[in-house]
């Protein structure tokens, strides 16, 4: 066989090889969410706690971020709703000045959420993370988790794969198109996704067990409610 012969076929093996991994996992993922994912408030089910997911709070032009936004609308439209009685927020708080759930909890408080009927989890650094963290720190075998659908999708599963008994509630998309690079991004994160459920991964930190509802913030924290 001629080496230029070779090197097609390896070329096209390696383009058919992400191709192919790509499409199973979507089908998974899709298969897995069928019949979990609700868009209608008045057609989700009762659930007593709902995870919401964290994302920046601005985008890098310093405009909200829609994804924030949206996700903390429909997080209080479900809790006025009587849909959830209790918000559990995961976000990132890595980095000094960048607090995801200090960010949702605040939103939050303006559209009337009872700063009682919120915890904070400081480290959602990832989804798997938080949904993992929402079952090992926070003690949740339920949940309701608020994001996007595309997001949704791959927290349903790592809510399945750890044996947490979860649906999700998709909160509106940003009106602007999604670029390119935000799909490679989530094809990105769906492949650390199935890596760390392959291997049992723990969260990147664990810690003590909190009680929903008896968290005690840091008074820089909790000062304004």
């Amino acid at each position: 066989m001629r080496r230029s012969t070779k090197a097609l076929i390896s070329a096209g093996i390696l383009i058919t090889l992400p191709v192919l991994a790509t499409w199973v996992s979507e089908r998974k993922l899709n298969a897995n969410a069928w019949g979990r994912l609700f868009d209608v408030i008045e057609g989700t089910p009762h659930v007593p706690v709902a995870l919401v997911l964290g994302t920046a709070a601005g985008s890098a032009s310093g405009r909200p971020n829609a994804y924030f936004v949206n996700r903390v609308q429909a997080a209080a439209a479900l809790y006025h709703a009587g849909k959830v009685d209790h918000l559990l927020l995961s976000g990132d708080n890595g980095i000094r000045g960048y607090n995801e759930p200090m960010d949702m909890r605040r939103s939050l408080m303006e559209l009337g959420v009872d700063s009682n009927r919120i915890t904070l989890d400081f480290a959602g650094f990832d989804t798997y993370d938080s949904v993992v963290r929402a079952k090992r720190i926070f003690g949740q075998q339920r949940l309701l988790i608020v994001s996007q659908r595309f997001h949704n999708e791959r927290a349903l599963y790592i809510a399945q794969a750890n044996g947490i008994d979860a649906i999700a509630f998709n909160a509106a998309e940003s009106r602007t198109t999604r670029t390119a690079w935000s799909w490679i991004r989530e094809r990105g994160a769906r492949l650390k996704m199935w890596v760390d459920v392959l291997l049992n991964v723990d969260p990147y930190f664990l810690g003590e067990p909190v009680t929903l509802g008896e968290q005690v913030l840091p008074p820089a924290v909790g000062h304004g409610g």
